[in-house]
C-alpha cells in the first residue's frame, strides 16, 4: 500500500476543525469521507457530491485510517466476562 500518499493529501490545520484532517486544503474532513463509505457510498457517489475531490484523495483518507489503526494498542477489557 502506498501510504506516501497520506503526506500529499491529508492536512491538519488548527484553524480548520479543531485540527482534524482534513483532505488537502479543503473543508472536508477524513472522517467525513470515511463515514460516507462505512455507510456505503460508492467512490463515484463521493466524486459526485464533491467534485473537487479525486479518487487519490478518498484513497488517503483510507490510508491514513489504516495508518491510524496499525499503530493502536489494543488492551483487554477488564471486567468483560471473558477469559
Amino acid at each position: 500500500m502506498k501510504v506516501d500518499i497520506i503526506a500529499d493529501r491529508i492536512r491538519s490545520n488548527p484553524q480548520t476543525y479543531s485540527g482534524k484532517p482534513t483532505v488537502r486544503d479543503t473543508r472536508v474532513a477524513v472522517e467525513h469521507v470515511l463515514g460516507m463509505l462505512a455507510d456505503g457510498a460508492s467512490t463515484p457517489e463521493i466524486l459526485d457530491n464533491y467534485p473537487f475531490l479525486d479518487e487519490d484523495d478518498i484513497r488517503a483518507c483510507i490510508a491514513y485510517a489504516w495508518r491510524i489503526v496499525s499503530h493502536e494498542q489494543v488492551e483487554p477489557l477488564v471486567g468483560s466476562g471473558q477469559g
